[in-house]
């Protein structure tokens, strides 16, 4: 589960893209430099080559705080994060210590602020780019509670739409140039389109099928909290897991009855077990109904 690599994206305002890359290389004992591109990208090469971006997004409601207040900031203060390549067990303290050392700096995120985790697709499969599809259409509901995302931020991580879950097991598709006709089927816009409008769900496979093969996960309200963002990385890898693993998987909802014990049992049967996870666990629990030890009211 945790050999798979990946990237994250974290939006945030507070502090402008020059003091954020100079928190990161003060941490990473690296260099800045600026591209002068379009979004103004700082970028911080740290001693190992590796290089960690900070560029700016339109979709950041600019903020920065004058004393307790929180008030209008210009575009300098619009920031995302944008990792190297990262694996779990090498990179996640070291990405922990980044973003406590940005929030003690004044970063903060806002609610038109996300996370995106990007998967390396290198080795999935169309059996396993369908089981991803149907894994994310049946646990949307309780994953759309569990992580509370912002309704301002809807428009950029739509649920899974259900005609192409219905015409992806209805067709069974075999190939990846199948699951690909059936992803952009209905859209009028180039494929070749970066800001392509298929792109904008929890689950987006258009960064799969443009280049980049990775399989990207949008469904996360952005935190300068290290723990969450922790959580947000063990459920990508743990769901990218599951999707290689599993031999098929269904769209079905689970039961609702109590979100809590059906959000725990399933996090434990994806890999959420023991105390290494256990605040994990805490976080993606917190804000469903219910309780997380019985399924029913005890007699």
């Amino acid at each position: 589960m945790f050999s798979t690599k990946f990237g994250i994206e974290i939006e945030f305002t507070g502090i402008t893209r020059s003091e954020a890359a100079k928190v990161a290389a003060e941490y990473l004992g690296g260099t800045v430099t600026s591209a002068s591109d379009y979004y103004d990208t700082k970028k911080v090469t740290s001693p190992d080559g590796r290089v960690w971006k900070f560029m700016s997004d339109g979709s950041i409601s600019c903020q920065t705080k004058q004393g307790r207040q929180k008030v209008s900031a210009n575009r300098e203060y619009s920031v995302e994060l944008v990792s190297p390549i990262l694996t779990y067990r090498e990179d996640i303290a070291t990405l922990q210590g980044l973003v406590r050392k940005l929030r003690k700096a004044g970063a903060f995120a806002n609610a038109s602020c996300g996370i995106h985790v990007h998967l390396d697709g290198a080795s999935h499969t169309p059996r396993s780019i369908r089981n991803f599809v149907n894994i994310i259409a049946s646990k949307n509901d309780l994953f759309y509670k569990a992580l509370r995302i912002a309704p301002e931020r809807m428009s950029y991580c739509k649920k899974m739409d259900g005609l192409l879950v219905d015409k992806m097991n209805r067709r069974k598709p075999k190939t990846m140039r199948e699951i690909e006709e059936i992803w952009y089927e209905g859209y009028s816009e180039s494929q070749d389109r970066h800001y392509h409008s298929s792109r904008y769900h929890f689950l987006n496979l258009h960064s799969f099928f443009t280049g980049n093969r990775t399989v990207e996960l949008r469904g996360f309200n952005s935190e300068l909290h290290a723990g969450k963002i922790r959580s947000y990385i063990v459920l990508a890898l743990a769901l990218n897991h599951q999707a290689h693993t599993q031999k098929c998987a269904s769209a079905k909802k689970p039961q609702t009855e109590n979100e809590k014990f059906a959000m725990r049992t399933y996090l434990n049967r994806i890999g959420f077990i023991g105390d290494e996870f256990a605040n994990c666990r805490e976080h993606l629990t917190a804000h469903l109904n219910g309780s997380a030890a019985w399924r029913f009211r005890a007699a």
